[in-house]
């Protein structure tokens, strides 16, 4: 496989990872209830997940079944939606952002995290469109190695960019209440107007 195929999908893959979106979302909500590492973890295995589908050949199948990504877009809008409808709901509670003790068991944290990465109908664009354009069919290494080095690129830029950003809630905001708070309410908006254009983009081709 080509050096320059895999630089070629790296910036490719930044750029995606770079972009503020539902997955930066959840990562500060970890920070700010003082949850990085489950969070974090669970966005990084919902990529993960989606990397081994993709190179399984999971992902080429459900592109040629008709309405099949429509309905995981869908699926996974309205999964950001609801995420983010609940974010508001917690801060507009009277409990303190910036307290020290935990908020939520790790285990829920990983488990939504997953859901938040999994069902981001970005990612599954970038993996089952996407991810595949960079890979030969003449190449010495068989499609599935390729997409699996491809992904193993994306996934190393997630775990970095995404500790970043949750670290940075943690440290940052923690210590500012009321922007901890306006951060975590933008961040519950941003989710559900995600979600909500996704879904719409997806109605408007399906229709």
């Amino acid at each position: 496989m080509e050096s320059g195929m895999i630089w070629a999908f790296w910036g490719v893959s930044m750029l995606f990872i770079m972009t503020p979106g539902a997955d930066w979302a959840y990562a500060i909500s970890g920070g700010l209830k003082h949850r990085v590492l489950p969070s974090v973890t669970g966005l990084w295995a919902g990529h993960l997940l989606s990397v081994l589908v993709v190179a399984a050949g999971v992902g080429a199948l459900l592109a040629q079944v008709p309405g099949a990504l429509t309905a995981l877009t869908l699926m996974g809008a309205v999964y950001l939606v609801w995420l983010g409808v609940g974010v508001l709901r917690q801060s507009s509670g009277a409990q303190d952002l910036t307290m020290e003790a935990p908020v939520g068991s790790p285990g829920r944290w990983f488990g939504k995290g997953i859901g938040v990465s999994g069902m981001n109908p970005k990612l599954i664009l970038l993996m089952t469109a996407v991810m595949p354009q960079f890979t030969s069919h003449s190449a010495s290494w068989p499609l599935g190695a390729q997409l699996l080095a491809l992904g193993s690129v994306h996934l190393l830029g997630c775990a970095v960019i995404y500790v970043l950003v949750g670290l940075t809630a943690q440290r940052v905001l923690g210590t500012r209440p009321a922007l901890a708070r306006w951060i975590t309410r933008f961040s519950g908006v941003a989710m559900i107007l995600i979600g909500t254009v996704l879904a719409a983009e997806r109605v408007a081709h399906w229709i």
